[in-house]
């Protein structure tokens, strides 16, 4: 636990050094006429100063972050390590100077009163802006913090924690507004009520996406992990973050797709989640059968198929029940093999098909199982499997799904039927040189 943290002391020497060029600048400008006794004066005055404030900030900014950073070690929650990766104790460590350098400021510019004025107002919004910056790291340290926990791991917490992070900017912004321009805040929120149709134009974006994350957050839409499949922007893959303004998908080829955060709500999309948190994954694919290989079954058919083990016993059932049926209501089968009831070899094969998924160690038997036809088509007749497997995951899922297809497929010439295929050119070859 704890985190490292470095003192970045070059750049409080940097400020100091831009203070007094601005200060030397501004005084040339403004054509100030000074003693020598004067110009001594103030220039030590501020020397002194800066040193001071400078040296007690690094001085608070060492100890507090020190002692936070222990404090840390030994805790139990994680929550104190995000504070400090967020930079919370460097700036809590800049209030305390900040107030002295406030307090100091007129004595300092006793005699210029101009002077006076324009740092009280550079100090009260840079404290504003410490403010800002301290509650911004509160939040961003919340937000990391829930997304260990697993009530909220899957939640869109970055959108909630943008919405708060820009009104908090809202806020400050009309705090220093107000300071810079004597306006009283009121006066100020009052022109914006003006201005508002403006603002909704500037920040429809953010508003739509706001009111995004609350929709897809209450009703539960989509969850950070989640598999989702939207076509209109081509992503498939998991939700790696959500906020404000857009949702971000890792694809399965590991390419990013970034997706508007109010697409959830307006446009279809495909969540997944359902699936892998059900008991199995759906196969459903269909082979096509040239129709012109369906046939009716004769005596030697159904001795021959009768040496599949796996349809043996429906084969003697089913003929029983066909057989008397045809008996009692008096149809000729010698006349014509169309006269009653009879099997056929798609038919029996759908049947085969059903007996060997039901046996398949990989196919869960609590969910549907069905071997279908669909419309036929100028393919042939589509026979669809539909079934779920046990295994969910990607890999898994697609062996399986191979076996059984490759068993199938193989399975097919067994009883006499083909599978529909595009002739390719050495088939049309073929064929022509087997008319010659």
């Amino acid at each position: 636990m704890g985190a490292e943290f470095k003192i970045p002391m070059e750049k409080n020497q940097e400020l100091l050094s831009r203070i007094s060029r601005f200060i030397h600048d501004w005084m040339i400008d403004h054509d100030y006429t000074l003693g020598t006794a004067q110009k001594v004066n103030l220039i030590i005055n501020l020397l002194v100063v800066a040193i001071v404030v400078f040296l007690i900030d690094l001085l608070i900014r060492t100890v507090v972050v020190k002692l936070f950073y222990t404090f840390t070690k030994k805790s139990k929650t994680s929550f104190d390590d995000f504070l400090v990766k967020s930079n919370f104790p460097k700036y809590v460590a800049h209030i305390i100077p900040l107030i002295i350098i406030k307090q100091l400021i007129p004595y300092i510019f006793t005699d210029f009163p101009d002077l006076n004025n324009f740092f009280l107002k550079v100090t009260d919004v840079y404290l504003v802006c410490l403010i800002i910056f301290i509650f911004r790291s509160v939040i961003k340290s919340v937000k990391k913090y829930l997304r260990t926990t697993d009530r909220f791991y899957d939640k869109p917490l970055d959108s909630y924690a943008q919405v708060i992070i820009i009104f908090v900017w809202f806020i400050g912004i009309i705090f220093i507004f107000s300071e810079l321009t004597g306006l009283s805040i009121l006066k100020f929120i009052t022109t914006l009520g003006a201005a508002s149709a403006i603002l909704l134009l500037v920040f429809k974006d953010t508003i739509l996406g706001f009111v995004a994350s609350i929709q897809t957050s209450a009703n539960d839409m989509v969850r950070i992990g989640d598999w989702i499949s939207m076509e209109k922007y081509g992503a498939d893959g998991d939700v790696v973050e959500i906020n404000l303004a857009t949702v971000k998908v890792r694809n399965f080829d590991n390419t990013i797709t970034t997706i508007p955060t109010y697409a959830l709500i307006s446009d279809s999309f495909k969540n997944w989640r359902g699936m892998q948190e059900s008991s199995g994954r759906r196969i459903k694919r269909a082979i096509y059968i040239k129709s012109s290989s369906v046939k009716f079954l004769t005596a030697d058919d159904l001795k021959k198929y009768s040496n599949i083990q796996a349809v043996q016993q429906y084969i003697e059932h089913r003929q029983t029940d066909i057989d008397k049926f045809n008996q009692e209501h008096r149809f000729d089968k010698k006349r014509n093999v169309v006269n009653g009831r009879n099997q056929t070899n798609l038919g029996l094969f759908r049947k085969y098909c059903d007996l060997y998924l039901e046996n398949h160690s990989a196919i869960n038997k609590d969910m549907m199982i069905m071997t279908r036809h669909l419309a036929p088509t100028a393919e042939g007749i589509p026979l669809e499997i539909y079934v779920f497997s046990k295994d969910k995951r990607w890999v898994n899922y697609e062996r399986i799904m191979a076996d059984i297809f490759e068993h199938i497929i193989a399975a097919v010439p067994h009883f006499d039927l083909e599978i529909f295929e595009v002739p390719t050119g050495s088939d049309i070859v073929k064929a022509l040189r087997d008319n010659k």
